[in-house]
């Protein structure tokens, strides 16, 4: 086999949100065979990591129904159908945490379950912040926490912080302090 490639042969859509589209495709394989692959749609998504003058990972915390618990995580939101992710990156920063930064540095992307889903997150650096008023949604319930780095482990340990991003973002912010030792 020459190419992974799946050529799509049908797509039903199943569900079609304010969130996700779930579609069943049906895939010509690259053997020749058939399969069925069922995906989730998503328009993407920001996280920005926010680490302030004293020293202090600025993060959230909110219930996740789809897991039944509170999670602790860096600010993070869904871009709108055409939004530009810096522009989500800044609207979600003060909607979550009431913080706005002079810019915003691009660090990179990542999928968050490529086996089902197209989601792509974007995250963000913020640099010169300012604390703020938070404005959220009338959907959204979230208190600001600001912790340590050293702290952010002990939660991350806790399975507090027990997501992809936030964990992303500390051990980004540790190589960081580990390269800036090393200068």
């Amino acid at each position: 086999m020459d190419s992974f490639y799946e050529k799509t042969l049908q797509t039903k859509t199943l569900y079609e949100g304010k969130v996700i589209q779930v579609d069943i495709e049906e895939v010509a394989l690259p053997n020749g065979k058939t399969s069925t692959r069922e995906l989730v749609r998503h328009p993407g998504a920001v996280a920005v990591i926010v680490y302030t003058d004293e020293d202090k990972l600025v993060l959230v915390e909110q219930y996740r129904k789809a897991l039944e618990k509170t999670l602790i995580e860096i600010p993070a939101g869904k871009m709108e159908k055409g939004e530009a992710p810096l522009h989500t990156a800044e609207r979600e920063l003060v909607e979550e945490t009431g913080y706005t930064a002079d810019a915003l540095e691009y660090i990179g992307s990542f999928y968050t379950s490529p086996g089902f889903a197209d989601e792509c997150v974007y995250l963000y650096e913020a640099q010169g912040v300012v604390k703020g008023e938070q404005n959220l949604d009338e959907d959204e319930f979230v208190n600001v926490i600001e912790v340590t780095l050293e702290e952010a482990e002990v939660l991350m340990a806790k399975e507090k912080i027990h997501d992809a991003k936030t964990c992303y973002a500390v051990q980004y912010l540790k190589m960081k302090q580990m390269q800036h030792r090393l200068t």
